[in-house]
């Protein structure tokens, strides 16, 4: 594997989690260093991590996690969507209770954006592609791209306000229906 492929694979990756950071960079909750970090951190962790667990599960196990992943990531993803949206309908509420860059909101976003990643790891593993450099690429890039896409949200919900966090739902639920479809398709 080339590292112009590996690039372009660590992009494809990090999109879903640079979408998420968009949408979340619209909340107020995204706005200083230490959430911006800790959100770019997760994402890009997991992505990280997640190729490195499909990478050591192998090819037996990967079928039984591979029947419902596709449900897993478009639940986590459609549940935190409907709830920018009704925040953003609703002047007087707001789309998470709790900050999402802490606590399970921070872990069901980070599992929910890197799920694609255990299905390349496995693939890493039948080519038996050697996993500390992909996963460095892989993770920086989600990084990288995460903190971007927060940090251009947080412009965005300083523009135009609530109606950013309907836009950062309504991408939550089309990312997590892409991947539905792209499984069972």
């Amino acid at each position: 594997m080339s590292i112009a492929e590996l690039f372009l694979m660590a992009v494809g990756l990090a999109m879903d989690c640079f979408a998420v950071s968009l949408g979340i960079g619209t909340t107020r909750y995204a706005s200083g260093r230490r959430p911006l970090f800790r959100l770019s951190f997760h994402f890009g962790l997991f992505q990280a991590l997640m190729p490195v667990l499909g990478w050591l599960v192998g090819t037996q196990v990967a079928n039984l996690v591979s029947a419902f992943d596709h449900w897993l990531a478009f639940g986590l993803l459609g549940l935190v969507g409907v709830r920018m949206i009704r925040s953003g309908l609703d002047a007087d509420s707001e789309s998470h209770s709790k900050d999402p860059s802490r606590g399970s909101t921070l872990i069901l976003l980070s599992i929910a954006t890197s799920i694609d990643a255990f299905a390349i790891g496995l693939t890493l593993a039948m080519l038996q592609v050697q996993i500390l450099f992909p996963v460095l690429v892989i993770g920086l890039v989600a990084g990288g791209l995460s903190l971007f896409g927060l940090k251009v949200g947080n412009r965005l919900g300083q523009s135009f306000g609530k109606r950013m966090e309907i836009v950062g739902g309504v991408i939550l639920i089309l990312i997590g229906i892409r991947v539905l479809l792209s499984h069972m398709l």
